[in-house]
């Protein structure tokens, strides 16, 4: 941060401590710390989210974020989290926030695909880029400033709030050996990833995370991908479905989105602005390092005590995945010069990146497995 922030920051933490001085004081501190800060009440927002209230993860990560915004702030910014459904319905966050319905939305941008196309290589693109990579492309490889050109129109500002990291290829109720047997499947599959099911012969079917479960067991859809090991445990998708592949070449590592209502930012003093800016990214960092953690336990878990038959799906149908996904996202940059243009960079990046981590990272992970 530069050296006028983290004043700021400072002085915003020693205001809080004002605050919870003995009941004596309380007036003239909290008229200090009106005096101080140029507002008489707390702001209040509303963050209306695409996930179940308080789901693991993706849900409580929306949590963290208005509780890290609420403790930058020294409480000048109080953000009440609605979980989906509450509010608004969980594919309506979009234009919730976009309005001025709420002032904060919490989700993943390839749910806004039929709106906007170009939105889904700022979530995760088949055969696409990791968290690390994905975050590196948007804070120094000028991602996050296509991304705030792409949200413009809509009077809404965005961020990277988390990453689920290399997400699971999806639950199945029967072994797939070839990408014959996707043929017919109907697998709830958002994003890209669900053109590159279509493809093959499949049928994506996109349907909330909240509802995931009741369709797989009903037999509504025939499989399902949801995030990793950590959610889909909490979903309880191993009571209805006996094989848990990988990888999950559709989403290498999902950007989740906090998106911000333009009208209700720029009425903030510019140190509040700066706070929740700082914030997104902090819970950006935090929602990796939680996923990370908590997958390694869920999958033993899942393995060792629901009895969950792991599989890797083969080489043969990854590569043909593969080729597949190429010629989905071709398409897909061929739609308007703005998709072209953010496919462009985006791939410019995820080359380079990949050649680097073919000596760094992946070489590594190579070594660290040799026995």
């Amino acid at each position: 941060m530069k050296r006028r922030e983290l004043v700021q920051l400072a002085g915003l933490s020693a205001a809080g401590l004002l605050v919870g001085c003995n009941s004596q004081n309380e007036t003239a501190d909290k008229s200090a710390l009106q005096e101080q800060v140029g507002v008489d009440e707390p702001v209040k927002w509303a963050m209306v989210t695409t996930w179940p209230k308080d789901f693991p993860g993706l849900g409580t990560g929306a949590n963290y974020l208005a509780e890290v915004i609420g403790k930058l702030s020294g409480g000048r910014i109080e953000v009440t989290v609605y979980g989906a459904g509450e509010k608004v319905a969980a594919l309506d966050v979009f234009d919730a926030v976009s309005s001025g319905k709420a002032e904060l939305g919490h989700g993943v941008s390839l749910y806004w695909r039929d709106r906007i196309p170009a939105a889904q290589f700022f979530a995760a693109v088949p055969f696409g880029m990791t968290a690390q990579e994905m975050n590196s492309w948007l804070y120094h490889g000028g991602g996050l400033e296509l991304w705030h050109e792409v949200y413009a129109p809509y009077n809404l500002i965005p961020g990277a709030a988390g990453n689920t990291g290399v997400q699971m290829g999806g639950w199945f109720n029967k072994e797939i050996e070839s990408l014959n047997d996707l043929v017919g499947l109907k697998m709830r599959m958002p994003g890209l990833g669900g053109e590159v099911l279509k493809r093959a012969g499949g049928i994506p079917v996109l349907i909330p995370g909240g509802e995931i479960y009741g369709a797989l067991l009903s037999g509504e859809i025939d499989a399902t991908d949801w995030v990793g090991p950590h959610n889909d445990m909490a979903s309880g998708l191993y009571k209805a479905a006996r094989y848990y592949y990988y990888p999950g070449w559709h989403e290498p590592g999902t950007t989740q989105e906090c998106f911000i209502n333009k009208d209700a930012y720029e009425a903030l003093p510019e140190d509040l602005r700066e706070i929740v800016s700082y914030a997104i990214r902090i819970a950006n960092q935090d929602m990796l390092a939680d996923f990370t953690a908590r997958n390694n336990e869920a999958l033993e878990e899942l393995v060792t005590q629901h009895n969950v038959e792991l599989r890797r799906f083969p080489d043969t149908v990854l590569r043909e995945l593969k080729q597949l996904s190429e010629q989905v996202v071709a398409e897909l940059a061929g739609k308007d010069p703005v998709t072209k243009k953010i496919y462009r960079e985006f791939d410019r990046f995820r080359r380079q990146t990949q050649r680097w981590h073919r000596y760094s990272e992946q070489a590594y992970l190579n070594a660290r497995d040799l026995t």
